[in-house]
């Protein structure tokens, strides 16, 4: 494939891409967007997924041909998705860690009960007891987010979606009990009551994070660009992905 650029006058430049051509399926678009996700605004995003047909990656190996000439002759339109910003900031004064997600971020326990004051916009919303919490993008919805019972969200709503993981509720402990979305510049803070080691993923990534005082979620300010050759409406996407094909 890359072969075939030359004979277009086009080169092949893995540090600053104007195209990345994805094969493989969503998971190997992901870790396509975390390679580039400095340089967002100048990237876009196409993929071929050589399995079952992927919500990112909607182009067929034997297509590729055809996409080499799209791709030389110009003819694409860029289509802008939100992304998730995850910032976790530490005690003892410790540097914040950021994050970007295309898909989700996951809190867990990193041994003991999962207990965190939800505060939105800074005011105090629940104290959450459960497994856990996933923060998920509009793409990311149809992803982890639609397991636990989230609603689909069309990726041209800027918002963010808060999901439960198996949350205690009796007469005692009370949450909400269904999820949340929450539109651009709304934030979301988990503060830990007692345990601060938390479990915390970002699309495929899991790091463990000790001594944490609280993680804000927030629409992110960049978003990701798609190069679109043609139409293929989400919600077409779904109904191929979940209902037939």
């Amino acid at each position: 494939m890359i072969a075939a650029f030359g004979e277009y006058e086009m080169e092949y430049d893995a540090l600053s891409p104007e195209i990345v051509i994805s094969i493989g399926g969503d998971g190997t678009l992901l870790a396509a967007f975390h390679e580039y996700e400095h340089r967002l605004n100048e990237t876009a995003f196409v993929g071929i997924h050589t399995g079952h047909l992927g919500f990112y990656a909607d182009w067929r190996p034997n297509e590729a041909e055809k996409l080499v000439k799209y791709i030389a002759n110009g003819k694409y339109e860029k289509v802008r998705y939100p992304l998730l910003k995850t910032t976790v900031y530490y005690e003892l004064g410790k540097k914040e860690a950021v994050y970007l997600a295309l898909n989700e971020s996951t809190i867990k326990s990193s041994g003991g009960p999962f207990v965190v004051d939800v505060m939105i916009n800074e005011s105090h919303f629940e104290r959450f007891r459960g497994d856990g919490l996933c923060m998920s993008t509009p793409s990311g919805t149809t992803a982890y987010n639609k397991s636990l019972g989230g609603a689909l969200m069309h990726p041209s709503v800027k918002a963010m979606q808060l999901t439960e993981m198996a949350s205690i509720n009796n007469r005692v402990y009370r949450t909400i009990g269904s999820p949340l979305v929450f539109p651009e510049h709304h934030q979301v803070k988990l503060k830990p009551v007692n345990d601060k080691d938390f479990q915390i993923s970002v699309d495929h990534l899991s790091i463990l994070h000790r001594d944490v005082r609280e993680i804000i979620y927030e629409v992110a300010d960049v978003e990701i660009q798609f190069a679109r050759f043609r139409s293929f409406p989400f919600w077409k996407r779904v109904h191929d992905s979940f209902i037939e094909d």
